[in-house]
């Protein structure tokens, strides 16, 4: 990857989290948010330890704003999580491979907030801490998760595109069209 397109990738990168952190901050129905997207994304396409750190700044960022609460942490780790399921794109990135992933990350951010739910939930005390407990916080998530669900694959697959689009553009301005009658002698020095 040449520099110019690792610019563009850092730009765009950078400028869909932002988006995140706003999108988070404006009237939204509970738990569709792009985060999931978003840390999908960020593992897909940003290299190294920058793949975790900027989704989970971003939501850090937004829960400042926004408030602290008793799961923050789970939330956090969740987010984390996700990010590094998306370093499985990094390879193979068909539609069907990021909606499958975009799923798989809902699902996996949903066991570990709603845990945090059972665990820390208005300072411990919202569940039982039983197995009964458990399984009647995660029953009475299922509505979240739905939501999430949908939010999250409908996210997923924008910022994806977005993105596609975005460089697509990018990389055909940057192009360097050789005129026909130059075309035979090009790379004979």
């Amino acid at each position: 990857m040449n520099t110019s397109t690792q610019r563009t990738d850092w730009k765009l990168a950078i400028g869909l989290i932002v988006l995140g952190v706003v999108a988070r901050l404006l009237p939204h129905p509970p738990n569709v948010t792009p985060f999931v997207g978003l840390a999908l994304f960020a593992g897909a396409r940003i290299m190294g330890g920058w793949s975790v750190a900027l989704p989970v700044a971003a939501i850090v960022v937004s829960d400042l704003i926004i408030g602290l609460h008793d799961v923050v942490a789970f939330t956090w780790l969740g987010v984390a999580l996700v990010a590094m399921l998306g370093w499985r794109l990094q390879i193979e990135r068909s539609t069907r491979r990021v909606a499958a992933m975009s799923v798989a990350a809902s699902t996996l951010f949903f066991i570990v907030s709603n845990f945090g739910v059972w665990l820390m939930g208005e300072g411990g005390t919202m569940y039982a801490k039983t197995l009964t407990g458990l399984v009647s916080c995660y029953v009475a998530a299922l509505p979240f998760y739905r939501n999430a669900l949908v939010g999250d694959l409908v996210y997923t697959l924008a910022v994806f595109a977005l993105y596609d689009y975005c460089l697509d553009r990018s990389l055909s301005r940057s192009v360097v069209r050789v005129p026909a009658d130059h075309r035979s002698h090009a790379g004979r020095g």
